[in-house]
């Protein structure tokens, strides 16, 4: 929900209390103490939106009263409740107004105000902001001797510590906050930092050590008030019960009991504050409980009340959920339409939550895919089921089509939750309608399910569907064995991979290619498939690349179908011939950027004079059709940790989406982005599916790069070929890639697939 949505209610709340009660009095009104205790009373009980409103004004009436130590606090508070709500953006917008108004560098108000910022840039996954952030607050804290805000600070670096793996140093640094805490009289801390302690732990695999902290979390939690954060504490320990279950059988019941307890009173706490947000997690995670003792129908009704608890509150990061959930149960149960229903609004729920979403309840999940995503997943896999039963009377190819477009709004969400910015929106917004794509393409959506692979091909309107029974760990093993295997450039070693991989992933196709003329390959890869190039995939007597050009992209949805203007092309060439920053020297970038220059008309700007102020110069005076990086860039799990190498710095993700994105609206946007010397870790599904975004992140409409950092001279040689058959306008741009790829197949120094398979063309191949 969106900052406007929050305050309009507010306004509707604070309205009604005007005609219900009639007006306050003037001292109501104006006293900055009555609108701070109305807040906290609000806050206690899960009001976010009331929350917000009342410390927001009473921070406007500290100001007034110039009282600015009281409006600090009070505008930390409005930040750590935005932080709650998932508003990261306007939390840290708060926090340096805050920070604006503090007289002094070293108080306890300032440790407050940086602790809470590191707390905001671990939730958004800014890890190192979070560290430096945290760090310089915990000093702060330590040179002051404060205790209590050092249990504070204490509490939030154990969350960083773990976010960076860390986990001996993080449960230490937990069980200090929880020290600290209760020695100052703050049992809600403790509470908390035992909580986290025990949820590392039993992620982390050290069940007894789990099992202490929860008995000890529980003990503390049992002493605190009814409030938001003491159910919240109860829900997120009652699903650290779940792997312990797992773990301990022979306690099974036990356990399971503890479970119900910890959710029967979350729920009864939420209940006592008025919090229906909370009591929609207890009572939703209470129906998971009856789920997996297979009590479907107890389940379905306790989940029927927690959506509409959620409902009622506007809570769609509950609410998904427990559609979710009740559309397991209803498939469990036979009921397959209903079933279907539900996974639909799980779906439109998940599609409306924006993405700088609450810290979810305990969740183990370390991507999108393994967490929400499973939705999509269940939700395609039931389409299957249902096509698969379709009567001969009936339609089954709509359940297939609707099948494809749930594939595709997931590629969406998870590319907006990998970046966590408006970039996907942005880059649909300015697409014109897709259409059909050219009938020489075909498009392949190569779906992994736990128990096969299904392959959807659309060639022009038709759709087909092949399913192959592999499963998913026997997949994804071969595929981290084959990335391997091309990456170690060993003669031939990678044949057999590469040839069993062709058996899952086209050799089904091949009668339906071959009598539909197909060119190009066009994939939509899930997965661990991100991470290898489709074109090294071998029949026994030759490579894929000799037969179709390949491309990828992240989602149809995202390829602007427009071919590329071959008649007007000019060039911006960056790069760096030198060693910097530790980065080994690319000495034939010179050659590489001479080779395009002879080619095309533009601009050059090698080693020194590759900064960013001067890229960002050449951009704005001119419109450039290519961009071509020729230097060391890395793609990682966490966009914070990818970069671009220049002469004196790294631009991050954001900071090429800065540079290239702020012409993605324009009429003629930037038809390719080159990185021809990046990499992404080998075995890194979400490092793989930041590459695959990289056109979309900076606004280009294709992109082509490597998925590995080949030998600087044949990436010259590759680059130099794809730039010349790009100029025959009678080439697409997958095609140009192909012919480019297959000169260097030919080239005895270069025919092992370790040297021109990881060129991967990304989004509009055309």
């Amino acid at each position: 929900m969106d900052t406007r949505s929050y305050f309009c209610r507010a306004f509707v709340a604070v309205f009604l209390c005007f005609v219900i009660q009639g007006s306050p009095s003037r001292a109501q009104v104006s006293s900055p103490e009555a609108l701070r205790a109305a807040a906290e009373n609000a806050y206690g009980r899960g009001a976010f939106d009331q929350a917000i409103e009342g410390w927001s004004r009473a921070a406007r009436q500290f100001e007034l009263a110039g009282r600015f130590p009281e409006q600090i606090d009070a505008l930390v508070h409005v930040a750590e409740t935005y932080q709650n709500i998932g508003l990261f953006t306007e939390a840290l917008d708060t926090l340096e107004t805050a920070r604006s108004l503090n007289r002094e560098a070293s108080n306890p108000a300032q440790v407050r105000i940086l602790g809470t910022q590191g707390s905001v840039y671990l939730a958004m996954g800014s890890n190192q902001r979070a560290s430096d952030t945290l760090t310089r607050a915990f000093d702060l804290a330590t040179e002051l001797g404060d205790n209590r805000l050092a249990a504070f600070i204490g509490n939030n670096r154990g969350k960083l510590f773990a976010a960076r793996g860390e986990y001996d140093v993080a449960i230490a640094t937990y069980r200090d906050s929880a020290r600290l805490a209760r020695d100052n009289a703050m049992p809600m801390l403790a509470a908390r930092a035992l909580s986290n302690a025990a949820t590392l732990l039993c992620q982390t695999g050290e069940y007894d050590e789990c099992a202490d902290f929860q008995r000890e979390g529980l003990e503390v939690t049992a002493l605190l008030d009814d409030s938001h954060d003491k159910a919240q504490l109860l829900v997120t320990l009652g699903l650290n019960y779940t792997p312990l279950v797992e773990q301990f059988p022979d306690r099974y019941s036990e356990l399971m009991l503890r479970a119900n307890e910890a959710f029967n009173q979350a729920s009864a706490s939420a209940e006592a504050v008025g919090d229906l947000r909370v009591r929609s997690f207890a009572v939703g995670n209470l129906g998971g409980l009856y789920e997996t003792e297979n009590r479907q129908r107890e389940a379905l009704e306790l989940t029927r009340r927690a959506v509409s608890d959620a409902q009622q509150v506007d809570a769609p990061e509950a609410l998904y959920r427990w559609q979710w959930q009740a559309g397991r149960l209803l498939r469990a149960m036979g009921s397959r339409d209903e079933a279907i229903e539900a996974y639909r609004s799980a779906i439109i729920t998940l599609q409306t939550i924006r993405q700088e979403a609450p810290e979810a309840y305990a969740t183990t999940a370390t991507s999108f895919r393994e967490s929400a995503g499973r939705a999509y997943f269940e939700m395609i896999d039931l389409l299957f089921e249902l096509a698969s039963s379709a009567r001969e009377s009936e339609d089954g190819s709509s359940y297939l089509n609707e099948a494809r477009e749930t594939v595709e709004l997931f590629k969406l969400a998870e590319l907006r939750d990998y970046f966590r910015d408006d970039c996907v929106d942005t880059y649909l917004a300015r697409k014109t309608g897709l259409g059909e794509i050219s009938s020489d393409a075909a498009i392949i959506y190569p779906i992994v399910l736990p128990d096969r692979l299904e392959l959807l091909v659309g060639i022009g309107s038709k759709l087909s569907r092949f399913t192959v029974p592999v499963r998913e760990e026997a997949l994804t093993n071969l595929v981290r064995i084959f990335r391997l295997l091309l990456e170690g450039r060993t003669p031939n070693a990678y044949l057999a991979p590469a040839e069993q991989l062709y058996e899952w992933l086209i050799r089904p196709l091949e009668p339906l290619l071959e009598s539909s003329g197909v060119e190009t390959l066009v994939f939509v890869p899930d997965g661990p498939l991100r991470t290898i190039p489709m074109a090294a995939l071998h029949d026994g007597s030759e490579f894929v690349i000799a037969k179709y050009a390949v491309a990828i992209t992240p989602s149809l949805s995202l390829s602007d179908p427009r071919p590329m203007e071959r008649g007007n092309i000019s060039v911006l060439t960056v790069g760096l011939t030198e060693a910097v920053q530790n980065f080994a020297a690319l000495p034939s970038v010179a050659a590489e950027a001479e080779a395009i220059s002879e080619l095309y008309p533009g601009a050059v700007l090698l080693d020194e004079s590759f900064v960013f102020e001067n890229v960002e110069s050449e951009l704005a005076e001119t419109e450039f059709s290519i961009v071509h990086v020729a230097s060391h860039a890395a793609f990682a799990a966490n966009p914070e940790d990818s970069f671009l190498l220049t002469y004196d710095d790294r631009l991050t993700l954001d900071d090429l989406g800065n540079l290239i994105g702020r012409f993605r609206l324009r009429e003629n946007p930037i038809e390719l982005l080159t990185l021809s010397a990046c990499e992404s870790a080998s075995g890194d599904d979400r490092a793989a599916l930041g590459l695959a975004g990289v056109a979309v992140k900076a606004g280009a409409k294709s992109a082509l790069a490597t998925l590995w950092q080949i030998s600087d001279e044949a990436t010259s040689e590759l680059i130099g070929r794809f730039y010349s058959e790009l100029r025959d306008a009678s080439f697409t741009k997958a095609k140009a890639l192909q012919k480019a790829q297959l000169a260097l197949l030919s080239d005895p120094r270069y025919e092992h697939p370790f040297f021109w398979s990881p060129f991967i063309l990304i989004n509009n191949w055309l």
